[in-house]
């Protein structure tokens, strides 16, 4: 195997399918914050945004968002709080497990779910037009096949 010059290795890092999958799910989440801050939610943050998917809209114990979004129970447990301060989500008693709580939507958290599906159609409408919609279904194909084969997670 041949060695890489520092150029070539900062080049390779910029290129791979890793790389362009992170820049192109960070530009569609900053597009979605920006869209939902424009509907209301200003004070959500891409934090906010990175754990709001992880919760059900029956409830979920914080420890199954952590997990779900990949942090620590402490870190999941500070977004959680700020979600609770801003009025998205509240803990109730978990119904199935006296020593566990629920993460639920609030009114406000309803409102959000409302909103991000609209912005999501939204987004996803934007990509179509630029795409195509046969270059559309094949990306959401292609990225479900990836998915499908272990090659994601």
């Amino acid at each position: 195997m041949e060695p890489l010059t520092m150029e070539q290795l900062g080049d390779l890092r910029q290129e791979h399918i890793g790389r362009l999958l992170l820049r192109a799910h960070r530009a569609f989440s900053e597009r979605a914050l920006q869209q939902l801050r424009q509907r209301g939610h200003r004070r959500l943050t891409m934090v906010h945004m990175t754990l709001l998917p992880h919760i059900d809209v029956t409830g979920t114990q914080a420890t199954a968002v952590a997990e779900r979004a990949g942090m620590t129970k402490q870190a999941a447990g500070r977004v959680i709080a700020d979600l609770e301060h801003e009025g998205y989500v509240q803990r109730l008693p978990d119904p199935d497990d006296q020593r566990a709580h629920l993460v639920v939507f609030t009114q406000a958290g309803w409102q959000f779910l409302v909103d991000a599906y609209h912005v999501l159609q939204e987004i996803e409408r934007e990509y179509a037009d630029l795409l195509g919609g046969e270059r559309m279904c094949q990306l959401r194909d292609t990225l479900q096949d990836l998915l499908n084969t272990g090659h994601a997670s």
